[in-house]
C-alpha cells in the first residue's frame, strides 16, 4: 500500500520541554518527507531549547540538558526545517493538537511566517482513536504487528506513525486514500488557530471560543471593542492565535477601504496626515 499523493507529505514528531504550546520548547525534531513518486527524505535534529529541560520531561524522552547543551538552537535550524516542510502537507500522531501548534510557535518565534494555507494536516492519532481507541505503541502493535522499540524518541515515533497510516489506509476500505480525505477524517473540528481560541461557526465566520465574547464573531467584537485585540496581543496567548487575529483585523481594514469612495479615501488620508 502506498499513499496517493499529489504533493509531498511530511510526517514529523517533536520531543519537548513540556506540553504548554505557547511556552515550551522543542528538544528534538524528526522529519520524514514522502514524495508522490514514493521517494523519502528524512532528518532528525537534537535541539538546544535555551531553557532548562524539566526532569519529568527527560524521564519520558531521555533527553537531558547535558545532551543538548552543544546542539543548535531552534532558531539556528528554523530555515532548514521550514525549507523541508514548505511545499508539503503535514502529518503526525496527535499533531493537530500538539506538534503542529508547537512547531508553528517555534517558527514564528524564529521570525518565519508559518501558516496552514494551501496545505492539509493528517492526524494519525485521530484516525486511530476514531477506529480503535488506542495509544501509539498499541496502534503500532495492532496495525503493524510489531513492538515499538525506542518509543518516545522522535525518530522511532515518526517512522511508526508513517507505517501506521499506511496500514490504516490498507485496512479500512471506507478510508479514502487521499491527503484531503485523511485530513478531513482526522480533524476534530474546524479551528482558525491551532489552540482553539478562535473557531469557525456554521457560516464559516471566525468566532471566539472563550471569555466574555465566547460564541460571538471576531469581526463583531473587534468593531465593538477594538481594545480586546490589543489585550490579546499583549497577553500570554500563542503567537499563531495573535497572528490569526491580526490577519482578521487587516482583512476588516482592507474591506472597509475597498468599500470607500475615492473622496472618502482621500479624506481618510488627509486626516491621517494631519494627525501626524
Amino acid at each position: 500500500m502506498t499513499l496517493k499523493l499529489t504533493k509531498p507529505i511530511v510526517f514529523f514528531d517533536l520531543e519537548t520541554t513540556g506540553i504548554n504550546i505557547a511556552k515550551d520548547r522543542v528538544v528534538e525534531i524528526s522529519i520524514l518527507k514522502v514524495f508522490p513518486n514514493g521517494n523519502k527524505e528524512s532528518k532528525t535534529w537534537l535541539v538546544n531549547p535555551e531553557v532548562e529541560i524539566p526532569k519529568e520531561a527527560s524521564d519520558i524522552h531521555g533527553i537531558t540538558n547535558e545532551k543538548v547543551v552543544t546542539e543548535p538552537t531552534f532558531k539556528e535550524l528554523a530555515s532548514q526545517i521550514n525549507e523541508m516542510i514548505a511545499d508539503a502537507d503535514l502529518a503526525g500522531f496527535n499533531s493537530n493538537r500538539f506538534d503542529i501548534p508547537l512547531l508553528a510557535e517555534e517558527l514564528l518565534r524564529a521570525g518565519i511566517d508559518f501558516d496552514m494555507n494551501n496545505r492539509k494536516a493528517v492526524d494519525v492519532q485521530t484516525i486511530f482513536h476514531k477506529k480503535e481507541q488506542r495509544t501509539l505503541s498499541a496502534g503500532y502493535k495492532f496495525y503493524c504487528g510489531k513492538d515499538l522499540e525506542g518509543a518516545h524518541s522522535a525518530e522511532a515515533d515518526t517512522n511508526a506513525t508513517y507505517e501506521i497510516l499506511l496500514a490504516q489506509v490498507d485496512k479500512y476500505d471506507d478510508l479514502e486514500n487521499t491527503v484531503e480525505a485523511l485530513s478531513e477524517f482526522s480533524t476534530h473540528g474546524k479551528r482558525a488557530d491551532f489552540a482553539g481560541f478562535v473557531l469557525y461557526n456554521d457560516d464559516d465566520q471566525e468566532i471566539f471560543s472563550f471569555g466574555k465574547y465566547k460564541g460571538r464573531t471576531v469581526e463583531e467584537v473587534l468593531k465593538e471593542n477594538p481594545g480586546y485585540n490589543a489585550w490579546i496581543q499583549n497577553a500570554d496567548f500563542p503567537l499563531y492565535t495573535k497572528k490569526v487575529l491580526r490577519e482578521i483585523k487587516e482583512r476588516m481594514s482592507k474591506s472597509k477601504t475597498d468599500s470607500m469612495t475615492d473622496e472618502e479615501k482621500l479624506q481618510a488620508l488627509q486626516q491621517k496626515f494631519n494627525l501626524r
